[in-house]
């Protein structure tokens, strides 16, 4: 393991390094992995989020589409899950456990919708117990990973470090309890509090946690290049949101699929990279569509 701040200044060494077979590649406090890149194709449910929501598509159909268009693994989002907020019935969780088992499609991960950007303790802490009941059914599910946020904005009449410390707080004990069910949890940027890849950077050291790390989210950094600040979290991630679009000083334009992949080449990855299309029209058209782009860039 060696300091992130040293990995990023002393990253032009990465290339060489990879060169060793079998040698560890030290990506930050909190990730260490094998050198070079091992990437395997997930969807995210929110691509299917009409259908789902609409309750014509179930979870089970988004596992039978993985299969069905040799998609490694599905990132099945808590929201899709009956009731939720509240947790599901164990055996809701393992009739999609298993169907996605004897499919050969991994779930990849869950994720779910808090917000630790408020001055309300209590409406904080009812948000922590609600992602540690969801890192059980993560841990159930088989799922290494539960997508986080910090809040979807920044709280009026309190500065960022202010409201940093709350958040810092709540991630600190998820991440605690996550380790205790062996479930990463995984923060994702969403231009909402964390608008850039500093600010997400500073929320991760600070929390300071092997089972704390970035679901880096392509289409959620719209300030300056997109593909600069894609490339200050790569040593940070542990999964991905790979998108139609970036944002380019607010600006949406096409995502550049074999940029993306040359970032991810020249930094190192192994793991899932679950993408999300979320354009018009029929959404399995679309992710159809996408895919293809996606596996014609990454030679997958």
């Amino acid at each position: 393991m060696i300091n992130r701040r040293r990995f990023l200044a002393g990253s032009a060494g990465v290339a060489a390094m990879a060169a060793v077979p079998g040698s560890a590649l030290p990506v930050g406090d909190t990730i260490s992995r094998q050198a070079g890149v091992k990437l395997k194709l997930g969807l995210n449910a929110f691509s299917f989020n009409g259908p789902l929501l609409a309750g014509t598509m179930t979870l089970a159909d988004a596992v039978d589409f993985c299969a069905m268009n040799g998609v490694d693994a599905l990132d099945a989002t808590g929201y899709y899950f009956p009731g939720y907020p509240n947790v599901p019935t164990d055996e809701h969780i393992y009739a999609l456990k298993r169907k996605a088992f004897v499919n050969g499609v991994a779930i990849s991960g869950t994720g779910v919708r808090n917000n630790f950007a408020v001055a309300d303790e209590a409406a904080r802490k009812r948000d922590v117990e609600m992602v540690k009941d969801w890192i059980v059914v993560a841990s159930k599910l088989g799922a290494p990973v539960i997508r986080v946020f910090a809040g979807p904005e920044r709280p009026a009449g309190y500065t960022f470090d202010q409201a940093q410390e709350w958040i810092v707080s709540d991630f600190k004990q998820c991440a605690a309890f996550g380790k205790e069910h062996g479930v990463v949890v995984g923060l994702q940027q969403h231009n909402d509090f964390l608008k850039t890849a500093a600010e997400t950077i500073r929320v991760i050291e600070a929390v300071d946690s092997e089972w704390f790390a970035s679901i880096l989210d392509i289409g959620s950094l719209r300030s300056g290049d997109p593909y600069a600040e894609i490339e200050k979290l790569v040593p940070y991630a542990v999964s991905w949101q790979i998108k139609e679009e970036v944002g380019r000083n607010g600006k949406p334009e096409p995502t550049d699929l074999a940029r993306i992949k040359a970032i991810i080449d020249s930094h190192g990855y192994r793991g899932y990279v679950p993408f999300e299309a979320l354009g018009s029209g029929d959404a399995r058209q679309r992710i159809v569509n996408f895919l293809a782009k996606i596996r014609a860039a990454f030679g997958l």
